[in-house]
This record gives C-alpha cells, structure tokens and sequence, in this order.
C-alpha cells in the first residue's frame, strides 16, 4: 500500500503536530525550542518554511529563513528579541539558513527527508539565495559532506551541543531542475538509516 505524498507552506493548523515532532526529537538532547521559538523562525520567511503531509497528516516539517553567513539562530531565543536584528536580504543577495529539518520517527528511512530538503534547494534557487547554511550535529557533518555542504572550522556554533559543526555550500544553478512531484511512499517499517539533520540527526 502507498501514502500521498505533499510538502506545502505551514499553516495555522499546524503547529501542534510541529512542535510534537519538534519535542520528540529533541528534547531528549537539550535542543527543544519550544513553540514561540519555531513559529518566529517560521514567521521571519514563510515561503521557504515548509510541512511534510503522508496521507492524512503531517509527518515532518523544513525551517529556514535568512541570516547572514557564519550567523545562526540562538535556540534560547525568538527571533523578536534576538539582538542584534539581522537585515533580511533580497533575492540574489543572501544566504538562507536550514534552521531545521525532521521527519517523524515511524517514517524515517524512506526517503522522504531527500524530497522535503530537494524541494526547499529548489525554492532558494528560485528566490534568488546564493548559499544555504546549516548547523549539523550529532556527527551528521559526514551526511552534509556528502550532499556539497563545506565545513567552515572556524566558526563554533554555541548552543548546539558539543559536536556542532556550522556548513554551506552554494544554491545549484541547474536551470533542468524541476521539483518533485506530490509522490507516494510505500507503507511499511522504518529501516536503519544514516540520520542527518539541520541541527540534529534525522531523515
């Protein structure tokens, strides 16, 4: 059997499935933001925050938004009172963060991580970003490597735990690239996968 698949924008609704897969995969690491923390990054740059629908409901979500480089979001902290402001940039001016990236634990292992992160590259190429920036944790550096993301060594992300490694690389220009389609995903156990994450371990 096979579920829809659709990532789209967040909407009002869905918070709370947010912040419980937020919670779940975090919170056990010191790393749970809390809801206002997640809806101020997703309030700074809705058209580049997006949710994972599998069948009836949403079974992951994608946080980015503008900040500029070698600068990341303080966990500890909505964007509100974050200080100093930082300048959101325009098309072809600037870099996008990937604050955060989850797929629900039953889910993971198909996949469906790959589409939700295709499908924000696709975006930020097509608003014009000309880096995308993330904080890999949890020793997913080697997952980011294998995608085009450079470690920068000089930069030490605090608050991100012991292991955290800040990364970008350039927004592919591949002008063929189209997104992908609303899908299906086969029903059935999650396998073991390497887990990777904007800030910890995950699709």
């Amino acid at each position: 059997m096979t579920d829809v698949v659709h990532v789209r924008h967040i909407t009002e609704g869905d918070w709370d499935g947010i912040v419980a897969i937020e919670s779940r995969a975090y919170a056990g690491l010191g790393l749970s933001e809390g809801r206002a923390a997640l809806r101020s990054r997703a309030e700074i740059s809705p058209s580049t925050c997006f949710v994972l629908d599998v069948g009836s409901g949403p079974a992951g979500y994608l946080l980015a938004l503008p900040y500029p480089a070698f600068r990341y979001p303080d966990l500890e902290r909505t964007e509100e009172t974050a200080a100093p402001p930082h300048p959101v940039p325009g098309p072809g001016s600037g870099n996008l963060h990937l604050h955060d990236i989850v797929v629900a634990e039953g889910l993971r292992g198909r996949g469906l991580g790959q589409r939700l992160l295709h499908h924000f590259t696709l975006t930020a190429r097509s608003r014009g970003y000309e880096r995308i920036s993330l904080i890999a944790v949890g020793r997913s550096d080697t997952f980011w490597s294998a995608r085009g993301y450079t470690t920068h060594p000089g930069v030490s992300p605090g608050g991100y735990g012991a292991d955290a490694v800040y990364m970008s690389k350039a927004v592919p220009t591949d002008p063929g690239a189209q997104p992908e389609p609303t899908g299906v995903v086969p029903r059935g156990p999650s396998v073991p996968t390497k887990r990777a994450d904007a800030r910890v371990p995950c699709p």
